[in-house]
């Protein structure tokens, strides 16, 4: 079978609140059909691996509604326009934890198959506590530190948003 992308029809807003927007997308398919998915429009973002000088990954421990839990999550957030993803990744791990340290862009992931999601994996290292956290006002966050090998088992559970950013980012490290 020869794959091929799908012509798009229309694209609507279906809902939005906040940053986020749900598109309905009509779409022709190859056997001439059409049909609508809903996708979710979102920018681009960052997941940040943070490392303190002696190889602690810095987290940010938060409660999440779409799973309904407190999870130990990369810290990370959506690129403001005009900043590089690792402006925006240094910006995001200064606020949500108050470290800084030395940034490079590792790669980019799809967030899902049903959204316009790029994120930007950014690994920041030799990070320092500069300042105090600086949090939105509906973001409620305690900073974790957590070994390497306590963070490979973390990945290795699923019980993470940004899994594939965190693997990525071990591997760029050569620390899988």
């Amino acid at each position: 079978m020869n794959i091929q992308a799908w012509e798009e029809i229309s694209r609507e807003i279906a809902f939005q609140k906040y940053s986020r927007k749900i598109e309905k997308v009509m779409f022709r398919l190859p056997d001439g059909k059409e049909t609508d998915f809903y996708i979710k429009k979102e920018g681009p973002a960052t997941a940040i691996l943070a490392l303190t000088k002696d190889q602690q990954v810095i987290l940010v421990k938060q409660f999440r509604p779409g799973p309904k839990e407190i999870l130990n999550e990369m810290p990370g957030g959506y690129i403001d326009a005009g900043e590089s993803p690792e402006q925006a990744a240094e910006r995001e791990l200064l606020e949500e934890t108050g470290y800084k340290g030395k940034s490079t862009l590792v790669n980019e992931a799809l967030d899902c198959a049903y959204s316009t999601m790029r994120r930007y994996c950014v690994v920041i290292t030799d990070c320092e506590k500069v300042s105090e956290q600086k949090l939105e006002s509906t973001e409620f966050a305690e900073v974790v530190l957590m070994s390497l090998p306590d963070f490979r088992m973390l990945l290795q559970s699923g019980k993470m948003t940004d899994l594939e950013a965190g693997y990525i980012c071990l591997d760029y490290l050569k620390l899988l």
